[in-house]
C-alpha cells in the first residue's frame, strides 16, 4: 500500500514535469554590423595603466555566505595602506572575478565602487533575496523541477534590480572605471565557463552594452534544479567581424591546454551557429573560483607580455591575485549508516562534488599559468634592446628582474578550527540571520589580515 502511494506520487510528478516545462526567454539583443567596438572591454584595456601594481580578486560561490565573506575582504582592503603611498589597496584594485554568491558582491562593487561599502550589507546581505522564490524540492515543486527548474529567471532577477542594480546595463557598468569585473556562469552544453564580457558577446554577435547586469548575476547564481537555465541567444548572421585569431588557433591546437581548447571550441560553435541558444547555470559548476577568465586571457596570448601591452609589462613590478573561498565543508550524516542518501541529498552531493572538482583544477591551472607568465615576462624584459626600453617607457634605473607575482587563497579553514567549523555550517542560501552575516564579514576581514601572500606582497614593496 505504501509502495503504491509512492509510485502514484512519482507518476504524478513525472506527468506534471511533462506539462510544466520551465524556460527563460533570452533578453540579449543582436549587435548589427561591426561588434569590434566591444573589444575595448577586453583584459588588455582593463589592466591598470597608472601604477606598477596589478591586483586581482576572485570571489567564489556560496550564496549570501560567499557575498558576506568577499564583502569583508573588500572592506579590509580599504583599511590597508599601500607602502610608501597615500592610498589604500582598494584604490589599486584592477580586477574582480565573481561566481554565484560572490558575483553579487563583485557586480555591486563594480557598479558603485567605494559607495558599495556603505550600504551593501543593508541592501543585500541582511535581506531575504529568496522572497517570492520556491527554494525546496517537494511534491508541490517536483513538476517544475523535472520541467527544467523550480524557478525561472524572473523572481531573482527582478529582486536584484529592485534592491541593487535598478536596471543597470553592462554599458553603464563598464563606464565607471576600474576595477573591472567579470561575472562567470557555466555553459552546461559545452561544459565551459561563460564569462560575461567582450569575447563571448562578440562571438554571439550580441550587444554587451545593452545586457542587464541583474541577468548576468542571476545566471551566475542559477543553482541546478532550483533554477531553470538562463538562456542567451546567438545571432551569428548579424555581424561581420572575424573572431580573434587565437580562437581558431587554440581550437585546432591539440597541444593547447584542455581549458583553453574547450573554451575556444565553444566560442567557434557560437559563431558558426551550432549553438543558437546557450544555456547557463551556476558558474561554480565548472569554475567555482572564477579563475578561468584570467587563465584563458594569458594562455590565449601569443606574446610573452600578453594580455598586457608592452608598456604595461615594462612598468609592472608587483602582482597579487587572491582567491576568496567561501566553500562549504563536508556535511550530512548519511555516511553513518548503510541507508541513504535520500534523493534530495544525492542531488546536493552531486552538485557539491562537481563544484569541488572544478576548484582544484582551476586553481592548479591558474598557479601554473601565472608562474610561467612571470618567468616569460622577466625573460622578455631582460632581452629588450635599449631602444625598446626607451620606447616602452622604462626609466633609467629600471631593473628588468624586479618583478614578483603573489598568489594566495583566503578560506574559513585558515582561521581557528572551532571558528572555521562554525562558519562552514552557515547555509549557502540567500537568506541568513544578521549574526551569521556579521560573523562571516568579520571572518573575511580576519582572513585577509593574516594571509601570508598579502604579507609577502606588502613586504616586497
Amino acid at each position: 500500500m505504501r509502495w503504491s502511494g509512492c509510485l502514484s506520487a512519482i507518476m504524478m510528478s513525472l506527468w506534471l514535469g511533462g506539462c510544466a516545462s520551465v524556460h527563460n526567454t533570452p533578453v540579449n539583443e543582436p549587435a548589427h554590423g561591426s561588434v569590434v567596438d566591444q573589444l575595448h572591454l577586453n583584459f588588455k584595456e582593463e589592466a591598470a595603466d597608472n601604477d606598477d601594481l596589478l591586483i586581482g580578486l576572485a570571489f567564489s560561490g556560496g550564496g549570501t555566505r560567499a557575498a558576506a565573506f568577499s564583502f569583508g575582504v573588500l572592506s579590509e582592503f580599504d583599511q590597508i595602506a599601500v607602502p610608501h603611498a597615500s592610498d589604500k589597496l582598494l584604490d589599486r584594485l584592477d580586477f574582480i572575478s565573481g561566481v554565484s554568491g560572490g558575483s553579487v558582491t563583485a557586480a555591486y562593487y563594480g557598479l558603485k565602487k567605494k559607495a558599495a561599502l556603505t550600504d551593501f550589507r543593508e541592501r543585500f546581505l541582511l535581506q531575504n533575496a529568496e522572497a517570492g522564490l520556491d527554494t525546496t524540492l517537494s511534491l508541490a515543486t517536483m513538476g517544475r523541477a523535472l520541467g527544467g527548474g523550480i524557478n525561472d529567471q524572473q523572481g531573482f532577477t527582478q529582486w536584484l534590480d529592485r534592491n541593487l542594480f535598478h536596471g543597470a546595463t553592462y554599458g553603464q557598468f563598464r563606464e565607471v572605471g576600474a576595477p573591472r569585473v567579470w561575472i562567470n556562469a557555466s555553459d552546461i552544453y559545452n561544459r565551459v565557463p561563460f564569462v560575461f564580457g567582450a569575447t563571448s558577446f562578440t562571438a554571439i554577435c550580441s550587444d554587451l552594452t545593452k545586457f542587464p547586469l541583474s541577468n548576468a548575476v542571476a545566471a551566475s547564481a542559477a543553482v541546478p534544479v532550483a533554477f531553470a537555465p538562463i538562456v542567451v541567444k546567438a545571432y551569428p548572421d548579424t555581424c561581420t567581424d572575424p573572431l580573434p585569431s587565437w580562437i581558431t588557433r587554440s581550437a585546432a591546437d591539440r597541444n593547447a591546454s584542455p581549458m583553453l581548447r574547450s573554451f575556444a571550441s565553444a566560442i567557434l560553435r557560437y559563431r558558426e551557429g551550432k549553438v543558437p541558444y546557450i544555456k547557463l547555470l551556476d558558474g561554480g559548476l565548472v569554475d567555482n573560483y572564477g579563475l578561468a577568465g584570467f587563465t584563458i586571457s594569458r594562455e590565449s596570448s601569443n606574446t610573452p607580455y600578453g594580455p598586457l601591452t608592452p608598456q604595461q609589462a615594462v612598468k609592472l613590478r608587483r602582482s597579487m591575485f587572491l582567491v576568496v573561498d567561501a566553500k562549504a565543508g563536508l556535511s550530512g550524516n548519511w555516511v553513518q549508516s548503510a541507508e541513504g542518501p535520500t534523493g534530495i541529498d544525492l542531488v546536493k552531493a552531486a552538485i557539491d562534488t562537481t563544484i569541488d572538482a572544478s576548484v582544484g583544477a582551476s586553481y592548479t591551472a591558474f598557479e601554473r599559468t601565472m608562474s610561467d607568465w612571470q618567468n616569460a615576462l622577466i625573460k622578455w624584459r631582460c632581452g629588450l634592446s635599449a631602444a625598446d626600453r626607451k620606447r616602452y617607457g622604462a626609466p633609467a634605473n629600471w631593473n628588468c628582474r624586479d618583478l614578483k607575482f603573489f598568489m594566495g587563497r583566503l578560506g574559513f579553514d585558515q582561521l581557528d578550527p572551532a571558528r572555521a567549523a562554525t562558519l562552514g555550517n552557515v547555509p549557502t542560501r540567500f537568506n541568513l540571520p544578521q549574526q551569521q552575516v556579521d560573523d562571516v564579514i568579520e571572518a573575511g576581514r580576519d582572513a585577509l589580515r593574516i594571509n601570508p601572500a598579502l604579507r609577502d606582497f606588502l613586504k616586497s614593496m
